[in-house]
């Protein structure tokens, strides 16, 4: 994950009581104190000195009284009705019963959802933990949903409501996904390998992931063929390097950040090329001995007519070569006077091989600090730079010494992922969290993969880390919403279903990933950051502004 979130914040999913403000504020003013030994003086004549004694930094604190008073109104709740124990209310293996108390909501709960009747869900993994649950709060809620199920037999179909389609299919094979992803407008994957066999985690967690989102882009696109159109969720191709023909328009070029006169007579100069290879690759190769040298590989854009890039999000690359890290710049200004023009940088890096990278507009900086932000309408020019300076030491075949001055990049297409308002793809990933030590690498390896498979699909995603599950009713205690993989507490299913549900159409959701897990109190001394808690509104609409202050495309 890229820069953590500097804050964590800590929001109640649900409030499953409804008492008035005042009478909070009784139960606060009705906790225990510490008394003081009685010496025989009246309370009246009790000393300035002794009332600053009875408090303390922490007795005032906002967040310290609302979590102590979170705390106290769990463990009244918990005695009261016996929500927070299963065991005491209903036999864990009665899964009906189950379900339906973990899929109760709170008083406070909307359920209407403007448009859920005319949109149509697929539920990958419907049959798991957070799957089940998943599937029932999307039927209260008016969507259509549809069941993708590995198996169809009795066991199954009794877990699964009667009026929801069952799709019977593997998310390892391709023919099957396609069926499945036909007619559904959103996704959400909560499938996951039931064994740490590496063989299943490719197919469900990685592969599984890459066959969904590409399935899923493939179906947009012909919607939007047969409506003679275009799908707002396909990419803009701006430059695709299949001949030799492709590389027109495409120049190199060489400069310094600065001149040296002492120095410059020990450069040993630069080169750089664009090539079409009998392999069919485009390569862009070269060196830089100078002192303070680049190279560059620039082009005029020219797009599809009607097609203006302020109605994408960022770009990406599918490149390959030898690892090195490279600068992408775009030049911004009115095409009729290209003397008002500004430069926006952002860098990258590549591995050894092929790989995509996504670069989003909001990455790129102004080379001048005074320079407005980066307005992608008016860009007109893209540049792929090389300096080796910030280079890094890849580790591969360490018998041959790494020149980090020289470089080889294979260029294969370069896009625009389209921008939305709301999410297409939810997936339901992994913290790593409550998994065995020995399989924890391989299990994250696998997640991680299809975490970036999705990122790279074009498709606006929500990518939901929990961490350990716990089988309980959900909307009982205070969330935290973290990036960085600092938390350290599980979470029940149905709150992860509820979260999956509502980032659908919550815009502040749309390509982020992020890890939740329950509210809790960090240890002395390993404090990472406070934990703010903050009350739902009247629509219970907890997620906004607990996803408002973490980053894009993590």
């Amino acid at each position: 994950m890229s820069a953590s979130a500097s804050t964590a914040i800590a929001f109640p999913s649900k409030i499953n009581f409804n008492y008035p403000l005042r009478f909070q504020r009784r139960l606060l003013l009705l906790t225990p104190r510490a008394t003081a030994p009685n010496t025989g003086k009246d309370s009246k004549n009790e000393t300035d000195d002794d009332k600053r004694q009875s408090l303390s930094l922490d007795d005032v604190n906002p967040v310290g009284l609302g979590r102590r008073s979170r705390q106290l109104f769990d463990d009244v709740w918990r005695k009261f009705s016996g929500l927070g124990q299963i065991s005491r209310t209903i036999r864990t293996d009665d899964q009906e019963t189950l379900d339906a108390l973990l899929v109760r909501e709170g008083p406070m709960c909307e359920f209407a959802v403007p448009g859920a009747q005319n949109t149509t869900v697929l539920v990958v993994g419907a049959t798991s933990r957070i799957g089940r649950i998943v599937v029932r709060k999307l039927m209260l809620r008016g969507y259509t949903v549809k069941a993708f199920v590995r198996e169809a037999d009795q066991e199954v179909l009794e877990l699964l409501p009667r009026s929801v389609e069952i799709v019977i299919g593997d998310v390892g094979d391709p023919d099957t996904v396609k069926a499945a992803v036909e007619g559904s407008n959103k996704i959400i994957y909560c499938a996951t390998a039931r064994s740490s066999i590496t063989g299943d985690l490719f197919r469900v967690d990685h592969r599984g992931v890459y066959n969904i989102s590409k399935a899923f882009q493939d179906h947009n696109n012909k919607l939007a063929q047969l409506r003679a159109g275009k799908s707002s969720k396909s990419k803009l191709t701006i430059a695709k390097f299949k001949t030799e023909s492709s590389l027109n328009g495409w120049e190199t070029r060489q400069g310094t950040y600065f001149q040296d006169v002492v120095t410059s007579k020990y450069d040993g100069g630069m080169d750089a090329k664009i090539e079409f290879t009998e392999n069919g690759e485009a390569v862009f190769s070269g060196y830089v001995f100078n002192r303070g040298g680049y190279v560059e590989l620039s082009k005029k854009l020219s797009l599809p007519l009607g097609s203006t890039l302020d109605r994408y999000e960022g770009l990406v690359l599918s490149v390959g070569g030898n690892g090195r890290s490279y600068v992408l710049i775009l030049e911004a200004g009115p095409s009729g006077d290209l003397s008002q023009s500004k430069l926006y940088f952002a860098r990258f890096s590549t591995k050894v091989g092929f790989c995509r990278v996504r670069v989003p507009f909001s990455s790129f900086r102004p080379a001048q600090p005074d320079d407005p932000v980066l307005d992608p309408f008016l860009v007109h020019t893209l540049t792929i730079r090389f300096e080796p300076r910030r280079q890094r030491n890849i580790e591969v075949n360490t018998a041959k010494n790494q020149d980090m001055r020289s470089f080889k990049l294979i260029m294969e297409y370069i896009k625009a992922l389209p921008t939305g308002q709301e999410t297409d793809f939810v997936l339901v990933s992994c913290s790593g969290l409550g998994i065995e030590p020995s399989r924890r690498e391989k299990v994250l390896k696998a997640k991680r993969a299809g975490e970036d498979s999705l990122r790279k699909s074009g498709l606006g995603y929500t990518i939901v880390r929990p961490g350990p599950l716990q089988e309980e009713p959900g909307g009982q205690r205070a969330l935290i919403f973290d990036q960085g993989n600092r938390i350290s507490r599980g979470i029940s299913c149905a709150d992860v279903a509820d979260i999956c549900v509502k980032a659908l159409h919550d815009s502040t959701a749309r390509n982020k990933s992020f890890d939740v897990c329950y509210e809790y109190v960090a240890e002395d001394g390993k404090e990472l950051y406070e934990l703010v808690a903050h009350l739902p509104d009247k629509a219970n609409n907890y997620l906004t502004p607990a996803l408002s202050v973490l980053e894009k495309n993590t």
